[in-house]
């Protein structure tokens, strides 16, 4: 009798141990969907922001397509530089240089210039995103940082996970390289006046981005306007107007930003909710 008892009783313990461990299972299973769903949702919420983005870039690097093959280049020459630059500023002067028939050294230096302010943007990014964006992801993330991407990016609450960066990023790439394909392979049967308002999309694109984070908040409102109006005093004061686009958005944006830090400094509760909020989605795998 005590045999069979003490039998029942290994057996009731083995059915609540297999319990317990399917249980077990079952919870880190459920664990592991839940994060594959997070991902998946973070993925698509880059790819949705990710649209208005490049929906501005084709018709932009549709007139790059079309000004590269009326300076010689053929379709896939400009295709690729598209592909491998990702910076209008930069390959609209990279461009002329190449048509004027100019040196090695000036090209290097005229993208260092231009080209400058986008590493000031993924340092400033880098301090956003989790940890899931390190090693060659973060080259990944410089490559294809954008000044529409970074102020996209940066106006999202919280820590930036590598699934939201790279949809964020594929859109605008292929419009980007889309566009300039089209542009080389279509651009001379559009009328002249079309092709000098499609250059205006992109400005467009950047209000839009703009406009509801300053409408959200007065510091961020006061920061733009505060660098709207340097801009100004560079582009009409002369002398400073002699300065190059590149290094004029970089002390407008370092300078603006700085005005920003002063005058309305986020509080340490603030700050100490922000970092909370980045080790709570850490943990969750996001």
């Amino acid at each position: 009798m005590e045999e069979i008892v003490t039998q029942k009783t290994a057996s009731m313990s083995d059915a609540e141990a297999a319990e317990q461990q399917t249980q077990m299972v079952c919870g880190t299973a459920a664990c592991s969907g839940a994060n594959e769903i997070q991902t998946g949702q973070r993925l698509a919420k880059g790819i949705k922001d990710g649209i208005p983005i490049a929906l501005g870039y084709f018709p932009v690097s549709f007139t790059f397509g079309i000004l590269a093959t009326s300076y010689g280049f053929s379709w896939w020459e400009a295709t690729l530089i598209s592909m491998l630059n990702l910076t209008s500023a930069g390959q609209f002067a990279g461009l002329n240089i190449m048509h004027a028939g100019g040196g090695l050294i000036e090209m290097a230096l005229s993208q260092l210039i231009i080209n400058l302010r986008y590493s000031l943007m993924s340092i400033s990014l880098s301090q956003k995103v989790d940890q899931t964006v390190r090693g060659i992801y973060r080259w990944a993330l410089a490559f294809g940082n954008t000044d529409e991407i970074f102020a996209v990016a940066s106006s999202q609450q919280g820590a930036i996970s590598r699934r939201y960066l790279f949809g964020l990023i594929t859109l605008p790439f292929f419009g980007w390289t889309g566009g300039t394909l089209f542009g080389a392979l279509l651009g001379a049967i559009l009328p002249a006046r079309l092709e000098e308002a499609l250059g205006i999309a992109l400005y467009g694109m950047f209000i839009a981005i703009v406009v509801p984070a300053v409408k959200r908040s007065r510091p961020v409102l006061m920061v733009v306007a505060i660098a709207a109006l340097m801009s100004c005093v560079f582009y009409y004061i002369p002398g400073l107007n002699q300065i190059s686009s590149g290094f004029t958005i970089i002390i407008c944006g370092v300078v603006a930003s700085a005005i920003g830090a002063v005058l309305f400094p986020i509080s340490d509760e603030e700050n100490n909710s922000t970092t909370e909020l980045k080790k709570e989605e850490q943990e969750a795998g996001v």
